[in-house]
């Protein structure tokens, strides 16, 4: 299975912190796992404004994920405009981002957000 994982799951990935929850979607070799620049971007911005859940180096971040073997899914126009067919559920950019790359890639995102869960098709949210 192809998964895209948001940006908290990156982080704890990279922290080998997962949520119990997310562990067999991880560490399950026949599944590909795919991360975005937004996430990349999101933890520039959020670390720039002194987060402490986003306090780890995004170069280094990125990085590690690529030295695991995770799979950069770049960011396309189509990705964008994808996000306008989006209901107003959520808010933030870089999760309707994510959603709109999972989407129109037929990926499944994997997140703890249970707000992106709202979104329904193609999105498997884990507990913290």
């Amino acid at each position: 299975m192809k998964l895209l994982l948001d940006t908290h799951i990156l982080i704890w990935a990279s922290a080998r912190t997962l949520p119990q929850e997310a562990v067999p979607f991880i560490a399950n070799a026949d599944n590909i796992l795919l991360f975005s620049p937004a996430s990349i971007w999101e933890v520039v911005i959020k670390k720039g404004l002194g987060r402490s859940d986003f306090n780890i180096d995004p170069a280094v971040l990125r990085q590690g994920l690529l030295e695991r073997g995770y799979v950069e899914l770049d960011i396309t126009s189509r990705h964008v405009l994808a996000t306008g067919d989006l209901p107003p559920l959520h808010k933030d950019p870089f999760d309707r981002l994510l959603i709109a790359q999972a989407r129109s890639e037929e990926i499944t995102l994997l997140t703890v957000d249970v707000t992106v869960a709202r979104y329904d098709k193609g999105i498997i949210c884990i507990k913290k």
